[in-house]
C-alpha cells in the first residue's frame, strides 16, 4: 500500500470514551511507577531488616532488565501493529499479569532471612517488571496512533496526567494507610500489594479496551522491525535523544524524591504517615492546574512551558534544603509549590513525544516505529525511576544510616539525618537544572510552528 502522510489528513477531535479509557491506564502505569519507588526501600530495610547497599541493588537490579525488555517488546509490538494494525495482544497480557507478580512482591513468608528476603522481592519485581513493560510500552506508543494532532495530544496528555495525578495520590497515600489498615509490618504489605494490584490491572484494562483494532492503513508493512532497525531509527532522531535526555534526568530526580519521602516522614517529621500528606501536597495542586499548562501550551509552545514547568520544581527543591535548619508547616507548601512544576514535567514531554514519533515516521515513509521509541523511553524511564530510590540508599549509606527489623526506627545519628534531606531534596535539584540544560537542545519543525503560530 503506498503510504499517505498523515499530517495532511484534518484529524477530528478525540471522543470522550477514548480520552478516559486512554487515561485511566495511568492508574496502572503511575500506581506501579510510585508505590514500588515509596515503599519498597522502606519494605526491604525496616521490614525484612536488609542492609541498605543490598537493598539498594535488590530495587534497581531488576528494573534495570528493562534496559534490554523494553525495546524488544517495541519492536515486536511495532511488528504486529504494521502486520494487523493493532498492539491490544500485548497490553492485556501485561494487564492480567502484573496484579499477580504486584503481589507476590510484598509476600515475602514469615521466618525467611533477609537474604531469602531478598531473593523473593527480587525474583518477584523481576516478574513484575517484565509484566508492566508488556503493557507500559504499548500504551506509550498509543497517542501517536490516536491523533496525528499538535494539540489534542496535549489534551489526552492533560487528562492523562490528571489520572496519573489521581493514581499517585490514591497510591501514595493510599498504599501506606492499606499497610497499617492491614496491621502494619509483612500482613499489612502483603494487603496493600494484593489491593494495589487489583487496581492496577482495572486500570490498564481500560486502556486496552480503547486501543485500536486495525487493520493497518498508510504505514510501509514492508520495513524491517527487528531490535537493530528499530535501535538505528531512534538514534537518527536529534529531537528523541534531548527530549529523552531531559526526560531521564527529571525520571531519576522525581525516583530520588520519592525515594526519600517516607525517610523524611519518619526521621526527619517524626511521624511515619505523614508520608500521605507529602503526596497529597504535591499531587493535589498537580490536577487542579493542569488546565494551566494546556493554555500555556496554545501561547508558549511546549518547549517553553517545560521550561517554566522545570524551573518552578528546580525552586520549589532548592528550597527543601531548609530541613536542615528544622522541619514545619512550611515544608507542604513548598511540597505543593513542586507539584505544580511537577504536573507540567508530566504531562508536556509525553505530549512531545508523539510529535518526535509522527515526525520521524512521516520522514521515514510510513514505517511503523512508534513501539520502537516508545520501548526506548520506557526503559529509561523505569531505570531511571528505579535508580533513584537506589541513589537515595546509597546516600544513606554513605552517612551512616541504621536499618530496622524492629516494630520501632532505630535512631539516627545527625549525619545520616542530613543525608536524608540531601538525598531528598539537593539531588533533585542538581538533577533537573542539568535537564534544562539539555532541553535546550530540543528542535521539531511541529514546534516551531505552533510557537510561532
Amino acid at each position: 500500500m503506498p503510504y499517505v502522510d498523515r499530517m495532511t489528513i484534518a484529524v477530528p477531535r478525540l471522543s470522550r470514551s477514548t480520552v478516559a479509557g486512554y487515561s485511566l491506564g495511568s492508574v496502572g502505569t503511575g500506581g506501579f511507577a510510585t508505590l514500588p519507588g515509596l515503599v519498597l526501600a522502606y519494605y526491604l530495610t525496616d521490614t525484612l531488616g536488609v542492609a541498605a547497599a543490598a537493598a539498594s541493588v535488590v530495587v534497581f537490579a531488576p528494573k534495570a532488565l528493562d534496559l534490554l525488555v523494553n525495546p524488544l517488546i517495541g519492536s515486536r509490538s511495532d511488528a504486529e501493529a504494521a502486520r494487523t494494525g493493532t498492539r491490544r495482544r500485548f497490553l492485556l497480557l501485561g494487564a492480567l499479569t502484573l496484579p499477580v507478580f504486584f503481589a507476590l512482591t510484598f509476600a515475602v513468608p514469615t521466618g525467611l532471612s533477609a537474604l531469602a528476603g531478598c531473593l523473593w522481592v527480587g525474583t518477584a519485581f523481576i516478574a513484575a517488571a517484565v509484566a508492566f513493560s508488556l503493557f507500559q510500552v504499548p500504551y506509550i506508543a498509543l497517542p501517536a496512533e490516536l491523533t496525528d494532532d499538535y494539540h489534542e495530544r496535549s489534551r489526552l496528555m492533560s487528562w492523562r496526567v490528571a489520572l496519573l495525578g489521581v493514581a499517585i495520590l490514591l497510591f501514595g497515600a493510599g498504599g501506606p494507610a492499606l499497610r497499617e489498615l492491614g496491621g502494619g509490618g509483612r500482613p499489612g504489605y502483603l494487603v496493600m500489594g494484593v489491593v494495589a494490584g487489583l487496581i492496577l490491572g482495572l486500570g490498564m484494562l481500560a486502556s486496552w479496551r480503547i486501543a485500536p483494532r486495525g487493520p493497518a492503513t498508510n504505514v510501509d508493512s514492508t520495513a524491517s522491525h527487528g531490535i537493530s532497525e528499530s535501535l538505528a531509527a531512534v538514534r537518527s532522531s536529534s529531537a528523541f535523544r534531548f527530549l529523552l535526555g531531559t526526560f531521564v534526568l527529571q525520571a531519576l530526580a522525581t525516583g530520588c524524591m520519592l525515594g526519600g519521602a517516607q525517610y523524611v516522614a519518619t526521621y526527619v517529621l517524626d511521624a511515619e504517615d505523614a508520608v500521605s500528606f507529602l503526596f497529597v501536597a504535591l499531587v493535589g495542586p498537580a490536577v487542579a492546574v493542569m488546565p494551566l499548562w494546556t493554555r500555556l501550551v496554545r501561547q508558549w509552545g511546549k518547549q517553553r512551558a517545560f521550561f517554566l514547568a522545570s524551573g518552578l520544581f528546580l525552586v520549589a527543591a532548592l528550597a527543601l534544603l531548609g530541613l536542615l535548619s528544622g522541619p514545619g508547616g512550611w515544608v507542604y507548601a513548598v511540597v505543593a509549590l513542586a507539584g505544580i512544576g511537577y504536573a507540567g514535567m508530566q504531562m508536556l514531554p509525553m505530549s512531545m513525544l508523539p510529535d518526535v514519533i509522527s515526525d520521524h515516521e512521516t520522514r521515514s515513509a510510513g514505517a511503523v516505529r512508534a513501539g520502537a521509541f516508545s520501548g526506548v523511553w520506557t526503559a529509561a524511564e523505569t531505570v531511571s525511576m528505579a535508580l533513584g530510590p537506589a541513589v537515595v540508599l546509597l546516600v544513606l549509606a554513605a552517612t551512616g544510616f541504621v536499618s530496622s527489623a524492629g516494630a520501632d526506627p532505630a535512631p539516627q545519628s545527625d549525619t545520616a539525618i542530613t543525608g536524608i534531606v540531601l538525598a531528598f531534596a539537593l539531588v533533585p535539584a542538581l538533577l533537573v537544572a542539568a535537564s534544562m540544560w539539555a532541553l535546550r537542545g530540543y528542535r521539531l519543525a511541529a514546534e516551531e510552528r505552533n510557537r510561532n503560530h
